[in-house]
């Protein structure tokens, strides 16, 4: 691929180049846009109205210069607890125009967690969306840091978008450089607490180029809709930089996606790409069954965040006519590094390797493994990060040299596909033999009364582990006596009769991540 070393604003830039001296990747996915004639075109749209890119350049100018004019040095961290919404595309590219790294983060947690993230980042700024300010105030005042600057995104004259109506449209960006760290995502915690993951400048050049167009075919007519928020890492890329890369036009939903209103937003806005989780698709099918949205402006549907269920793809293509392309990401490569294709899918599968990446299946002791044999999925990439800030054990333990440990159990067919048996540390070993718990829920998933299932491994009387299920039921539905024989005989009829969920837990909904992992470890922890 050409390498293009030239510094001005053009020509989109190739991937696996030399990134120009004083490299700043707000340049690229920002100010490019107007020298390509883009400037009139909406780059943003929420309820709450449409943002062009002229517009949306001139904000994050506005933002780059309040936030220098505080006087933050380069480096300094700013927390961001921010919903979906054009103030989140002023603040995030306005400190990385300022050399100040941007620090978004869930806006689901409670103020115990905002507290440790505060002090954890020793952030110098914090702001943060009214909606929030139930679980961030007292977050402040637990946390032993106090940030310097903190501002509420709206609502008053000290406010950020108030601030913002008095500074200059016009900043040149701070230089800085491709491998300069440019922005943090904390992991979604699925298996313990969250930990900060330091991104490049380079990181979302490398996402939005592998993934977004050679993957997806991403292109500058599409609109792009994401469920998944813009806090975390599959929401950053499928809801901001994939369109800003291919100067497309992004949708926002800043409240919780539900059935009714992922619904409303794709009639509204008719968006040509859809990104979602398996627990919202799963609703939306239940939702289907009374409900007739208009989806035809939908070329493509995606999946990431937990493996999609083979039986939840096969519905979904029957009732809507649309595939939902699986693959698997993480925080800390950014995107996803696994995906099926528009022509190249399998149910059940996560699909084959994106390409600039290379993947690595091992055994206890680092040996790769054969087509057919599970084992630790491990992947190399240009968009990994390069450490977790003040965490050199998980750091070592993580990013191994160019790898990245993902912590996922995996076999690849001969094929190249790649199969889901669950985190590394979920697998359980019943009767000598590895089992899945993937594998497990897929199949309770199938049986109509089952909306959701969560699969962990516990001991039995005689100290052996053992399947032990916990599910959502369809809405509707009601556990009779006879429920657990039938879904143990369901279980046993399509797997291997020693993986059946020996003992279920019927609940009203199973503890996930913000992306929608299944934290299998906190149904452990509540059992013992």
């Amino acid at each position: 691929m050409e390498t293009l070393v030239r510094d001005d604003l053009s020509v989109r830039p190739a991937t696996d180049q030399q990134f120009p001296p004083g490299f700043n990747v707000a340049a690229w996915f920002i100010d490019r846009h107007l020298a390509e004639g883009r400037g009139g075109k909406v780059a943003v749209r929420t309820v709450r109205g449409d943002t062009t890119y002229a517009e949306l350049a001139a904000g994050v100018n506005r933002c780059a210069n309040l936030l220098a004019g505080e006087n933050l040095a380069r480096g300094d961290r700013l927390l961001m607890v921010v919903k979906d919404s054009v103030e989140f595309f002023y603040l995030f590219w306005g400190a990385i125009k300022a050399g100040v790294v941007p620090v978004p983060v869930n806006t689901l947690l409670r103020a115990k967690d905002y507290a440790f993230m505060i002090e954890n980042a020793e952030c110098a700024a914090l702001v943060y969306s009214p909606e929030f300010a139930g679980e961030v105030e007292p977050a402040l005042a637990q946390s032993p840091h106090r940030p310097r600057i903190v501002m509420r995104t709206e609502g008053d004259d000290a406010s950020f978008s108030a601030r913002l109506a008095g500074c200059p449209d016009d900043f040149v960006a701070v230089p800085a450089d491709a491998e300069a760290d440019c922005f943090w995502l904390y992991s979604s915690g699925s298996t313990g607490s969250p930990k900060g993951a330091i991104h490049r400048h380079r990181d979302m050049v490398i996402t939005s180029e592998t993934y977004g167009v050679r993957t997806l075919g991403i292109r500058e007519d599409d609109v792009f809709f994401s469920a998944a928020k813009l806090f975390f890492a599959y929401g950053l890329g499928n809801g901001m930089t994939f369109p800003l890369w291919v100067g497309g036009t992004a949708v926002l939903l800043d409240g919780r996606p539900t059935p009714d209103s992922t619904f409303g937003i794709i009639e509204k806005f008719r968006p040509t790409l859809f990104f979602g989780v398996p627990t919202l698709y799963a609703a939306q099918l239940q939702a289907l069954e009374t409900a007739t949205p208009n989806l035809s402006s939908i070329r493509l549907c995606v999946s990431a965040g937990e493996a999609l269920p083979a039986d939840i793809f096969r519905r979904w293509k029957e009732r809507t006519g649309l595939l939902i392309l699986d693959g698997i990401g993480s925080t800390e490569a950014l995107h996803i590094f696994i995906s099926n294709r528009a022509g190249e899918h399998r149910p059940g599968s996560s699909g084959r390797l994106v390409e600039g990446y290379e993947a690595e299946i091992l055994d206890e002791t680092d040996t790769p493994l054969k087509p057919g044999e599970p084992g630790r999925l491990i992947i190399k990439g240009a968009s990994t990060a390069r450490a977790y800030w003040r965490n050199p054990e998980k750091t070592a333990a993580t990013m191994l040299g160019d790898w990245l440990a993902t912590g996922d159990t995996y076999y690849r067919d001969e094929d190249g596909y790649f199969f889901y048996c669950g985190r590394s540390d979920d697998m359980l070993k019943v009767s000598g033999i590895w089992c899945s718990p993937f594998e497990i829920e897929a199949t309770l998933i199938e049986h109509p009364s089952v909306l959701e299932a969560a699969v962990v491994g516990r001991e039995d009387g005689a100290g052996l582990i053992k399947p032990e299920a916990w599910i959502v039921l369809a809405e509707g539905v009601r556990a009779t006596q006879d429920f657990e024989a039938e879904l143990m005989a369901h279980c046993k009829a399509r797997m291997a009769p020693y993986k059946y969920p020996r003992k279920f837990h019927v609940v009203d909904e199973l503890p996930k991540t913000a992306t929608g992992k299944i934290q299998r470890f906190r149904l452990r922890i509540e059992e013992e």
